[in-house]
Order: C-alpha cells, then sequence, then structure tokens
C-alpha cells in the first residue's frame, strides 16, 4: 500500500477530507481534500489487493498509514475496498467484434488516442489535421485545422479528457478544447519536427519531444515555455511523465534515457547501458521502476530512485519496438521485430511467458486494465488478444488492409481501437451485432446485420 500526494504545500497545514472515491485500474482509493482554501487530490494505492485480502487488517493499516482516514471513515473505506475485491472477482474474457470500420483521413494516418472513458478517440494524419471521433456512432465531431504539416503525436489530458495536444512535423504543438474544437494555444521554439509529447497527470504542463534533440514543457494555462530540457545528443523519440507528475522521462536515438525534474526542468541522471537507439522508456505505476527498450533486441529495467540498472531483459532475437508495464507494475510486456512478443515478472525478471503467431514484426503492445489480458498490433495486418500467464492467442482481429501501426484498450477494457485503418470493437454481451461503415469519397454507406 502506498499513498500519493498530487497537491503541494507545506504538510503541516489542516487537511479536511472532502470524498473517498474508487479507481478500479490499478486498485487504489482517491481522497478528495481540502488545505488552506484549495482542494487538492491524493491516492492510496492498493497494487497487492487480492480477493483474499483480510479487509480489517488493511483498513487498520490505511488508517495507520493516512491521517485523513479516521475511525469515523472506517466502514465506507471497507466498503470501497470490499468494491474492488468484487471487481478483481469478475473475469474479463471478452469476445470482440467489429462494428466500425472509419476511413478517417484522405492521406494515411499516424497515431490514435482514446480518451479515458473511451467515449471518443483522436486520430492525427499526413493530411496536417487532427480529428476528434464518437466512438460509438463513429461520427467526426471536430477537424483539428490549423497545422502546416503532418500531425504526428497527439494526446488527450486523461483523467480529465477535455483538452488536446498535437504536435507535428511544423515544429509546433497545438492545445485544443476537446469540446469545441478550439485552439487555445500554439506552442513555438523547436527547431525541427515534434515527434512525442505528454500532458502531466495533473493536466498543468504539456512536454514535447523533437527531432530537434530538445524536450521541452510548456504551461497550459498560458501558453508560455516553462523549461527546455537539454543534453541529448541526437532525436528525443520518445517522453513520458511519472504518475506523480514530478519526474519527466526522454528516450533517445543517442541510445540514451534521461530523467528530468518537472519542476525545476534539472537532468537528474542518464540511463547508460543500451547499445542502439531507444524505441520506449517509462515508468511503472508506483515510480519505483523504469522500463527501456532499444533497438538492441532488449529491454532494461532500472531503479528510479537512483539510475541503476537492475535487470536486462533478453530473448528476442531482433529489434524491441514497443513495451509496457501492466497498470499495477507487477509485468512487462516487450514486443519485437522478430514477430514475437514476451512477458516477464517485474519482481523475478524471469519471462512468464512467449506470444507466438503473428507472421510479421510487432509494433505495438500494451495491457487491457484488469492485467489478465494483452494486445498486440502486426505488420501482418491483424491484432490479436493473448492470456498474459500463459501465452494463449484468444482472438485475432481480422480486418485490415494494411500493417497496424497503433492499438490500444480504453480504460474499462471493453473497447479496441487499431489503425492504419481504424477498426473500433466493442463487448456485446447476449447478442451478436455487426456493423461496417465505410466512407468512399463522398458517399457513407452502412452495413447492418443482427444475429441473436
Amino acid at each position: 500500500m502506498a499513498t500519493k500526494s498530487v497537491g503541494r504545500g507545506p504538510g503541516k497545514e489542516k487537511m479536511k477530507l472532502k470524498s473517498l472515491l474508487l479507481r478500479y485500474y490499478p486498485p487504489g482509493i482517491m481522497l478528495e481534500y481540502e488545505k488552506s482554501g484549495e482542494l487538492k487530490t491524493k491516492s492510496i494505492d492498493l497494487l497487492n489487493l487480492s480477493s483474499s485480502t483480510d479487509v480489517n487488517a488493511l483498513v487498520e493499516e490505511i488508517q495507520k498509514a493516512e491521517p485523513l482516514i479516521t475511525a469515523s471513515r472506517s466502514d465506507q473505506v471497507k466498503l470501497l475496498i470490499q468494491r474492488l475485491q468484487d471487481k478483481l472477482r469478475q473475469h474479463s474474457n471478452h469476445k470482440f467484434y467489429l462494428f466500425k470500420v472509419l476511413r478517417a483521413h484522405i492521406l494515411p494516418l499516424t497515431n490514435v488516442a482514446l480518451n479515458k472513458s473511451g467515449s471518443c478517440f483522436i486520430t492525427g494524419s499526413y493530411d496536417r489535421t487532427c480529428k476528434v471521433w464518437d466512438t460509438a456512432s463513429g461520427e467526426e465531431l471536430h477537424t483539428l485545422e490549423g497545422h502546416r504539416n503532418v500531425v504526428y503525436a497527439i494526446a488527450f489530458n486523461n483523467p480529465y479528457g477535455d483538452k488536446i495536444a498535437t504536435g507535428s512535423f511544423d515544429k509546433t504543438c497545438k492545445l485544443w478544447s476537446a469540446e469545441t474544437g478550439k485552439c487555445y494555444h500554439t506552442f513555438r521554439g523547436h527547431t525541427a519536427e515534434i515527434v512525442c509529447l505528454s500532458f502531466n497527470p495533473q493536466s498543468t504542463l504539456v512536454a514535447t519531444g523533437s527531432m530537434d534533440t530538445t524536450a521541452k514543457l510548456w504551461d497550459i494555462q498560458n501558453g508560455e515555455e516553462v523549461f527546455t530540457l537539454t543534453g541529448h545528443s541526437a532525436e528525443i523519440i520518445s517522453l513520458s511523465f511519472n504518475t506523480l507528475g514530478n519526474r519527466i522521462i526522454t528516450g533517445s536515438f543517442d541510445h540514451t534515457v534521461a530523467v528530468w525534474e518537472a519542476d525545476t526542468g534539472r537532468k537528474v541522471y542518464t540511463l547508460i547501458g543500451h547499445c542502439a537507439e531507444i524505441s520506449s522508456a517509462l515508468f511503472n505505476w508506483d515510480c519505483s521502476l523504469i522500463l527501456t527498450g532499444s533497438m538492441d533486441k532488449t529491454c532494461m529495467l532500472w531503479d528510479a530512485t537512483n539510475g541503476k540498472c537492475v535487470a536486462t531483459l533478453t530473448g528476442h532475437d531482433d529489434e524491441i519496438l514497443d513495451s509496457c508495464f501492466d497498470y499495477t507494475g507487477k509485468l512487462i510486456a516487450t514486443a519485437s521485430a522478430d514477430g514475437t512478443a514476451r512477458v516477464f515478472s517485474a519482481a523475478t525478471r524471469k519471462c512468464i511467458t512467449k506470444l507466438e503467431g503473428h507472421e510479421g514484426e510487432i509494433s505495438k503492445i500494451s495491457f487491457n486494465p484488469q492485467g489478465n489480458h494483452l494486445l498486440t498490433g502486426s505488420a501482418d495486418k491483424t491484432a490479436r488478444i493473448w492470456d498474459a500467464q500463459t501465452g494463449q492467442c484468444l482472438q485475432i482481429l481480422e480486418g485490415h488492409t494494411d500493417e497496424i501501426f497503433s492499438c490500444a484498450f480504453n480504460y474499462k477494457g471493453n473497447i479496441i481501437i487499431t489503425g492504419l485503418w481504424h477498426a473500433v470493437m466493442e463487448e456485446r454481451r447476449g447478442q451478436r451485432k455487426t456493423w461496417q461503415v465505410l466512407l468512399s469519397s463522398l458517399v457513407l454507406q452502412v452495413y447492418s446485420s443482427t444475429n441473436l
């Protein structure tokens, strides 16, 4: 159990608990509290919670560690933990059915991203636009226009989902309203293409990584540049915040990864050990570990507190193209150009299972929120769903006309989005429905069939 505070300021001031909220993935309880007249939040992470956990003992432990949880709140906390345990008992053995196929842009797509609820998603394209889509209907909600070159990096400010950031080959980043499509700010300062970006968890900053070898932090409120992170000697192609929002990580073609303080822009340390370009770099949920993937066919696991390498994950015969943690940070998944994926234990650093079956390189891999399934996207024009423990292929998502470069679950794990052509899949209980929507020129054709 760990407590993470999102708010800042002196710790001795009186705090008043306002509300308790559930967080299903990863398991935890969010605390909203008032401090010096300002509403803040912190989380109690229950990453080791299981259906057999002693609830009474856990509540006692929480009360000792968190002053905001008083005896008067113990019954409420018990009920919340029991609800989390009920959720853990639910098996997410969803069967996915194709219900939308969208030709989203005239020119090829670059990236896709979901908001937290999965109610809408965004697409970036070589046509210099980003489009906002309603997931259920397939309706185009907004076209975000204004960039003068390819829109390559895109993101929602999850969990809020009210803002969108777009990074372009025109060297600028733009901030938009997800609701209206209005452009709030254009961030200028990079001298080469922007290829990655990320919001901090508090949605006060957006970070951009560029081919000019720098990353920049921007203030969302006033549109001003906060810091420029310099030190890499080649392009920055991966960038993300930790879940606290106080550290940012950048991966570069110079074979290194750098960790920075988000508050000061100071480099904390450089992770040196890979012997080829970095393909991915990210923190685990509790900010204790860093995972890096490289074209040198390995992933490396680092202690986030001191920057020391704790393990090198080997076994692939070709470049690592993507890697990720599950929500709890207990499992690691790697995807490779050798056409296979692997699952490792973060604790033992041992390979648990190997995912075999794709007939082309795997460019994308992600866990579902429950952590029991994996989604992979491949150059063989399919996406696949796998059992994360056994490596068994549970379902093949077919129908793509070209290689898949992006795929993702929504927060609930019941919707999947894949690209190059966008295929949106949804779980259907009790009946099977299949819709296909094909856009050809200006003609929208809809086909529907229902099999009870």
